[in-house]
């Protein structure tokens, strides 16, 4: 029996119909939505993304404005960013990944002051994040949780495998579902995880983060699986994901698609930040 598909652009939709009305009520207090994004050189996957998220805060009544340097010094790039933090106007900052090599993210990530860090990435925000106190989860961890929440499908004591510890959804995305009230049992494999096959097929959830196309294949799942792929791959004329989709959808109950899935999902949900940091800096004054 072929899995069911969980639609990322069905529940982004839902979601940002959410958004939407929160922009409304917010405007209606004085307040549009601002989100800053930093672009650095020109790398065609994330200008792609960046205009994506630029045309997706617009549609819903937000600003966006991109601020491209083809090349920047790190400590301009700095300067630059802690310049609009002190706009009162901006609400959310984001640093559009990867950077050039000679740009360190961390660093950039750290002069982000944490109620702007919509991209939640900063030390502070990871920090608040491992303590079960997050003020922001970052972007494609949350969309993923939108997804179970929307699905019905319950996290509770369940075993989720997650491949790949990155700091953009990895370790985030299993600090989200050891959250109170998600409260899942979590094992987190990489590069050097040995009998990675055997792993994956005792889950009951698998994310896919690894950055490696068609990495998990029929061999390393198993029946009754929720299947999420969070990878994005061009290939010729498609796109492809982490997951080799043809072959697991086969044996899997649910999987999201490449493109289509978890994608949408991670606008939205770094625009469902940008409206909080806005709601924030309505409360505080």
């Amino acid at each position: 029996m072929t899995a069911k598909i969980l639609d990322g652009k069905v529940v982004s939709k839902e979601w940002k119909k959410e958004i939407e009305k929160k922009v409304s009520e917010l405007k209606e207090n004085g307040v549009t939505p601002f989100l800053n994004v930093f672009l650095v050189g020109h790398n065609p996957a994330s200008e792609i993304y960046v205009r994506n998220k630029k045309r997706s805060a617009e549609k819903l009544g937000m600003k966006c404005e991109v601020i491209h340097y083809e090349n920047i010094s790190p400590e301009k790039l700095k300067e630059e960013i802690k310049k609009k933090a002190c706009d009162k106007n901006v609400h959310g900052i984001i640093v559009q990944l990867p950077l050039p090599e000679h740009i360190d993210p961390e660093e950039i990530a750290s002069c982000i002051p944490f109620k702007k860090d919509v991209d939640g990435f900063s030390p502070y925000n990871l920090g608040k994040l491992v303590r079960g106190e997050p003020y922001f989860i970052p972007a494609t961890p949350y969309g993923i949780l939108k997804i179970f929440d929307h699905y019905g499908i319950d996290l509770r004591g369940k075993h989720v495998v997650i491949v790949g510890r990155s700091t953009i959804v990895g370790k985030p995305m299993a600090l989200s579902l050891l959250l109170k009230g998600k409260d899942a049992t979590v094992t987190v494999c990489h590069s050097k995880t040995k009998d990675l096959e055997k792993i994956t097929k005792e889950a009951e959830i698998l994310i896919v983060a690894a950055g490696k196309k068609r990495l998990i294949t029929e061999n390393y799942v198993c029946k009754g699986q929720v299947v999420i792929d969070v990878g994005i791959h061009r290939e010729e004329d498609r796109w492809v994901g982490d997951v080799d989709f043809e072959s697991v959808k086969e044996i899997v109950e649910y999987i999201t698609p490449v493109p289509g899935g978890v994608g949408p999902m991670t606008v939205a949900g770094l625009l469902a930040n940008t409206c909080k940091a806005a709601e924030m800096s309505l409360k505080n004054g």
